[in-house]
């Protein structure tokens, strides 16, 4: 009878292990779940509130004259007259009274970019802020403060985080792809008084050096030389003839290697 009641209470004493083993993956497995789902909120909630930011930046009424897609019109014969006012197809106006440091909006077609840019006077700011002022791992994209800020200057450098969910700057990765790059070769920057229409010319990744951040050149020949260089590694690159006019960086993180980058790059046509 002892030895038959040792047995029992050694067989008990051997299922305990698996019986905290169960109870530790289900704590686990909970755990997860609470994650992911959290996760799916803030994702949900950053979708919306960017939704919503594209919803005020539409202008709600074309401008007087404009013609709708495949309308035509006669003219009568007259003197040529000055170029039409611009009117942006972005309401700024409504997005500076969200934030005042917005300075353009980027659109590049065959991906689903479309937002606001902002500038600071640093490069932290917007790391970690969305574009009305809340605190966002999806942050905002972001011209790099030392670039002029009506986009105009020799080289100017744009940065977005690379989200898991694909958004934000995500997709500049796709370029990295020649089939795609060739496919897309489009980058529309609207400005509150015009807009700039730019040809991609290359796509590399490689490490964050502050080289890639230079605005300022001593000429146009040192320039160009900067251009060459930065563009060098892709075996694809279009290089415009003759000096180029403007340099447009759009950056994100990659993961070839630990703190890499993917830059996009274009130049106005």
């Amino acid at each position: 009878m002892t030895g038959e009641k040792n047995k029992r209470e050694g067989g008990r004493h051997k299922r305990r292990p698996s019986r905290v083993t169960d109870t530790i993956l289900v704590v686990v497995v909970l755990l997860c779940g609470i994650l992911l789902a959290g996760n799916i909120l803030k994702e949900t909630a950053q979708r919306k509130r960017e939704e919503e930011i594209r919803k005020i930046a539409v202008q709600e009424e074309a401008p007087a004259g404009a013609l709708r897609d495949g309308e035509t019109q006669s003219l009568p014969d007259m003197e040529p007259e000055e170029p039409a006012e611009y009117h942006s197809p972005v309401d700024f106006e409504s997005l500076r009274a969200v934030n005042p440091d917005i300075v353009a909006w980027i659109e590049i077609p065959g991906t689903d970019i479309s937002y606001p840019v902002v500038q600071a006077d640093d490069n932290e700011t917007y790391l970690k802020r969305d574009f009305e002022g809340n605190k966002s791992a999806a942050g905002t994209i972001f011209l790099d403060c030392d670039s002029s800020s009506d986009l105009m200057g020799l080289h100017s450098i744009l940065y977005g985080h690379h989200m898991k969910n694909q958004t934000m700057f995500a997709q500049i990765v796709k370029f990295k792809d020649e089939s795609f790059f060739r496919e897309n070769r489009e980058v529309i920057l609207y400005l509150p008084e015009s807009e700039l229409h730019l040809r991609t010319i290359a796509a590399v990744y490689g490490d964050a050096d502050g080289e890639k951040r230079r605005t300022e050149f001593s000429s146009r020949e040192r320039f160009n030389r900067y251009v060459d260089e930065m563009t060098k590694n892709c075996s694809f690159r279009e290089l415009p003839e003759g000096d180029v006019e403007g340099l447009y960086s759009f950056v994100t993180c990659s993961y070839e290697f630990n703190d890499a980058r993917t830059i996009l790059y274009a130049v106005r046509k």
